[in-house]
């Protein structure tokens, strides 16, 4: 599949697994629009072909004027990835529903908005794809992260009640889940984790890699290698799956 010149969105494209596939769209010639909260990260990471627009993806006027404004700038959104999330564990009778919304809105609210306002325009095309990156938390429980556990079941649900309602359309719709990922995200964690456990941070690190079948970190680069073959010629077929990246089974 030729992706020269498709406008594709990449939301939390300044970091982590959202900036590797968005070089990796990029590099495909794809016209690229990054999104983050910060525009001085955008701006930092952009490379030829990337364009960096400040939006938070839980106010939904700040998605559907950017995203308006990316479509009127770079044309039809034909490749969607709503990547942008927050991972962050804590015991459920400790949550607060603060927390539970902060998770929702951007983890599941997010996306939805995202791919929302991404369709408007992805209709009028001929081709295509939504690769939304949900997480093995979105396939099983994590424990002593019930909440974002439940975010990203959630996005599962929602990518395959779509690919149910395009069914035979020339658009696509699947979930990556990715094991821990080498990523700030991870880094992030590491502190949590040793303090919630009383762990040392080289203990609570482990925990994480060793969650991964295959006992390692997962590089950014293998899940964008992963998007990358759905959107190419032999992910035509492949649509409405939750797609395990984590060193073996979960």
């Amino acid at each position: 599949m030729d992706l020269k010149g498709k406008h594709a969105l990449v939301t939390g494209g300044g970091t982590g697994i959202g900036l590797a596939i968005a070089r990796d769209l990029a590099a495909a010639g794809c016209a690229v629009t990054i999104t983050g909260r910060r525009q001085e990260v955008l701006d930092d990471v952009a490379s030829a072909g990337m364009v960096g627009m400040a939006m938070d993806v839980r106010n939904e006027d700040q998605v559907v004027q950017t995203i308006a404004a990316a479509v009127d700038a770079r044309g039809p959104i034909q490749i969607c990835v709503p990547n942008a999330g927050i991972a962050t564990g804590k015991a459920l009778h400790k949550t607060d529903l603060s927390f539970w919304r902060d998770m929702m809105a951007t983890n599941l609210d997010g996306a939805f908005l995202t791919i929302r306002e991404s369709l408007k325009s992805m209709r009028e095309t001929d081709w295509g794809r939504t690769v939304a990156i949900s997480s093995m938390a979105g396939l099983r429980g994590l424990p002593g992260a019930a909440c974002y556990t439940a975010s990203k079941h959630g996005l599962i649900g929602l990518i395959r009640s779509l690919s149910e309602d395009y069914m035979g359309k020339p658009f696509t719709f699947n979930a990556l889940c990715p094991g821990y990922v080498d990523t700030e995200i991870v880094t992030r964690n590491t502190a949590s984790i040793a303090q919630r456990a009383k762990l040392s941070e080289a203990d609570a690190r482990a925990v994480m890699v060793n969650a991964n079948r295959h006992k390692r970190l997962i590089a950014p680069e293998e899940v964008s290698a992963t998007a990358m073959w759905l959107l190419g010629r032999g992910g035509d077929s492949v649509n409405g799956q939750a797609i395990e990246i984590a060193g073996g089974q979960m």
